[in-house]
Parts: C-alpha cells; structure tokens; sequence
C-alpha cells in the first residue's frame, strides 16, 4: 500500500534524485481540456448543457440557482451544521480582515520630489469553483466566496458539478447563501472554468478564478489565465506530508495520512519518520483503520499510486525531505514542532504540534484551505484577499521632482533611444514653472 523509501544514506542532490517525483496521472488532460474550453467560448449555454449532459449524466432545464433557493436549503439544513457553517464562516472572516488591515493604503513622500500613494483595490467579479456530483464541499465555499467578499468584491459567482438528479445539495447551498454569494449555476468540470472566464449567457464573466478541483479543473485555470486571473498555486488533488515520531500515538500519523487521500484519486500522501519501528507501528495502523473506512477506494486509490513511508536520519533530514516535496499540507506531529519552523520553507499550510491534524485547516482554523499543490508551494501560497484585489500606484510629480531626477530619467530614455521619452521630461524642465494656483 505505502511504498517504502530509506533516505538516511542520502545527502544534497543524491537526495533530490531519490525522490519520486509527483505525478498528475496516467494521461495528460490538456489537449481535451483545450477542446472543451473552446466550445465553452464559442457555444456559450448550449455547450454548457451539452458537456453537462455528457460528462455529468445530467441534463438541466436551467443552470442558475436563485437566491431563494440558496435561503430554503439554509433555512432546510440541519441547525448544527447552520452553526458550524457559521462558525467556520466567523473564523475566516477573522483571520481575514486582519490579513486585509496589510493591504492598507500606504504612501511615500519625497522619493526624488514625488509623492508615491500605493494602494489596492478588489477586483469587480470573482468566480468560486466548489468540486461536487457524487461529493459536497460546502467548506469550499466558506473558504472562497467569504475570502472574496471580505476584499470587497461587489458580486461572487459560484459553479457546482450537480448531483445525479441534476440538483446542488442543501449543505452548498445553505454555505453560499451564508457566505452571500450572488451567482450559483449547476456547471463543474472544466466547462465550468470556460464559463467562468469568457462568460456564456447566463453566466458572468469574472475577473478572477479560485477554488480547488480535479486535475482537468486545474489545468483548464492554467490554460485561461491569459484572459482572467487565476492565483499561481495549482490547486489540485490533495496532498499531505506527516512528520512524526513514537511520542505521538500511531493510530494519530495514520488517521492524518487517510485524512487528505481520502479525497480520492491523483492525490498524494507521505510519512516520514526517524523511527523505523513506529513506522511499522502506523502502517498497522492505517491498514487496520482502512477495513472499515467509508472512503476506503478512495483513499487505496491515492496511497496505491502516491503514498509513501519514508525513514530518514533525523528531524533536520525530515524536513529537507518535506521542503523538496513541497506538499499541499505538512503536519509537524512531534513535541517541540514549533522550534523548527525556520526549517520549513515550502508547503501550503504547516499544522503544529501533536493535536494539529489538517483536518482542523479545513473546516475551522481560519486560513483558507485553497492551497498550492503539485509542488507550487515552492513559489505560491494559500489563497488570500490579496487575491481579490489588484495592486495600484499613484505617481505625483512635483516641480522639485523636475529639479531633482529629470537628468536620471533623460539619460536613460537617450541611452534606450526613446526620444519621447526624453522629450517628454525635457520640455517640462526647461519651461519653468506652472502657476498651479
């Protein structure tokens, strides 16, 4: 099931080279996600319907949800889960707005004479992709559609996969309507992702694509993200790397590699450990815990094709190991985990500590649960406000400016050979003063 791995005798690039590297399946998607973005564009609705129809086994009389809809399956939900649907929705507002309190306004006065205002703005329309059919994530929505409106975007669009009967269950629904979302249609897939991006009859064209899916979602956000914005992490299939040793009970390690494969195929999930008989320990463990799991092919399906046991020398190894792979999720499950910290320096998300499960980033901990996979870690990170808004700056020049920095700015537009350019400045240091009263 795991496949097992002894790094200890590997150092520098000869470590580098023993590692498999991660894998988006046994075929690569792009050509036919091309193919179904193209008919997105050029078909509008009809290809909607007609991909939905083919790949989804539904065929829908409409594709929008009403906000009706969205307040009757919030007021039809259970009221635990209303209020876990709150609460998730309260921490991510929480931890957002203080993240959005650093894109504030900020200006610098006297560079050269001017005076530079930087400053962000929301984008107008964002589009949220919520993976579902046979599934439900209304987390997902929580962790996108309320990150999108605490950076202020005026309108949320939301697309969903329908389920068998062609309808989008009450949990999303109820997870849209409390995250105010304006927009939901029953579309997944990549077709979805084309909607989104070139807009169709019915749906909105948006200024920026976010939220997690399959290897053909994520692919088909690469392949738009010349017309509209899409985050630099690819937020694909899930990944997790444990870190952990005997002080931390085996059924614990083995419950948190489960945790993200079990979101099935294409995913991946490692554990490292400096013990070889606790990793015998957990392995036992995770056998055992898979005879009765309810997502048990789900989760064989992952660690079958990406799961791994790794021994390695010590804490220091196994956390170079972690930095190479550059996981979705690292979970530190060992006493003392928060002195290594500096050691970390590419994965999504870190959880900390014995009780720090990702489970928790989920659904609750605050921090949206969009992060990079597919080793985008190494330059990208988990989905913000800052993903929302745009980054603007504001140049006033003044007539000290003039006196201060033409000369600068002359020299280089003769040495690029832009007389425009040079013109441009010349005129307005040679003819004096405005009266600018």
């Amino acid at each position: 099931m795991l496949k097992s791995l002894d790094l200890r005798p590997f150092r520098g690039t000869a470590l580098i080279n023993a590692l498999p590297r991660p894998s988006i399946g046994s075929s690569d998607p792009t050509d036919a996600v091309r193919a179904i973005l193209s008919r997105v564009q050029h078909e509008g609705d009809i290809a909607l319907f007609s991909l939905t129809k083919e790949f989804d086994k539904v065929e829908l009389s409409s594709l929008q949800i009403d906000k009706e809809e969205m307040k009757r399956a919030y007021d039809r939900i259970d009221p635990k889960l209303r209020d876990a649907l709150e609460a998730a929705k309260y921490s991510v507002v929480r931890v957002h707005e203080e993240e959005l309190k650093s894109l504030g306004e900020h200006e610098l006065i006297d560079n050269f004479g001017m005076k530079i205002i930087y400053r962000t703005q929301p984008v107008h329309r964002a589009g949220c992709y919520i993976p579902g059919g046979a599934a439900r994530y209304p987390s997902s929505v929580i962790m996108t559609a309320t990150v999108a409106k605490v950076a202020g975007v005026k309108e949320v669009v939301l697309c969903v996969p329908p389920q068998p009967d062609g309808s989008i269950d009450d949990a999303t629904l109820a997870a849209a309507h409390i995250s105010d979302v304006d927009y939901v249609f029953s579309v997944g897939g990549a077709q979805a992702i084309g909607a989104m991006a070139y807009g169709t009859e019915s749906v909105p064209q948006v200024d920026v694509i976010v939220g997690p899916g399959n290897i053909y979602v994520s692919i088909a956000k690469r392949e738009v993200s010349q017309v509209v914005g899409v985050p630099s992490s690819f937020a694909g299939p899930s990944e997790v790397v444990v870190v952990a040793d005997e002080s931390v009970p085996p059924k614990w390690s083995a419950l948190d590699i489960a945790v993200q494969a079990e979101h099935g195929p294409n995913g991946l999930a490692w554990f490292i450990t400096w013990n070889e008989e606790y990793a015998r320990e957990v392995e036992r463990e995770l056998e055992e815990y898979l005879e009765g799991a309810l997502r048990k092919e789900h989760i064989l399906s992952t660690l079958e094709a990406q799961g791994y046991v790794a021994l390695v020398r010590d804490k220091d190894q196994a956390l170079e190991v972690s930095n190479l792979i550059a996981p979705e999720h690292l979970e530190l499950l060992y006493h003392d985990a928060s002195q290594d910290l500096d050691l970390v320096d590419s994965a999504g998300a870190v959880f900390i500590g014995p009780y720090g499960t990702a489970a928790y980033g989920d659904y609750v901990a605050g921090p949206s649960h969009v992060l990079p996979t597919f080793a985008t870690a190494r330059f990208a990170s988990v989905l913000g406000v800052s993903d929302f808004r745009k980054r603007m700056h504001f140049i006033e020049v003044t007539r000290d400016a003039v006196e201060q920095i033409s000369w600068a700015a002359e020299e280089l537009a003769l040495a690029e050979g832009l007389e425009a350019h040079g013109d441009s400045i010349r005129v307005r240091r040679d003819e004096g003063s405005l009266d600018e009263t």
